[in-house]
């Protein structure tokens, strides 16, 4: 009966900081969308990239972890730096 007690307990502690994470993580994918459309995306004879499209997509649904490392590659290949996590 304590351990579900104190599982319990620990998964309430545990709930805004994961909340917390999730709008940190959903801010940074934003960000790395935004200065990927910005500069690479619409840079002149660029082609279609169905990866970083699909990891665009991925970040607007709230995939973070799905969208965050392909985007940061996008732009460290283009020779970007990557902003600071929030």
């Amino acid at each position: 009966m304590n351990r579900i007690l104190l599982s319990f307990l620990a998964l309430v502690l545990a709930l805004p900081t994961t909340a917390e994470a999730q709008d940190s993580d959903m801010a940074y994918c934003a960000a790395l969308s935004v200065l990927y459309r910005r500069y690479v995306q619409n840079s002149p004879g660029r082609q279609y990239d169905a990866e970083a499209a699909l990891a665009q997509d991925d970040c607007q649904k709230g995939n973070t972890a799905a969208a965050i490392p392909i985007l940061e590659k996008k732009l460290l290949e283009s020779g970007f730096t990557l902003p600071k996590k929030p």
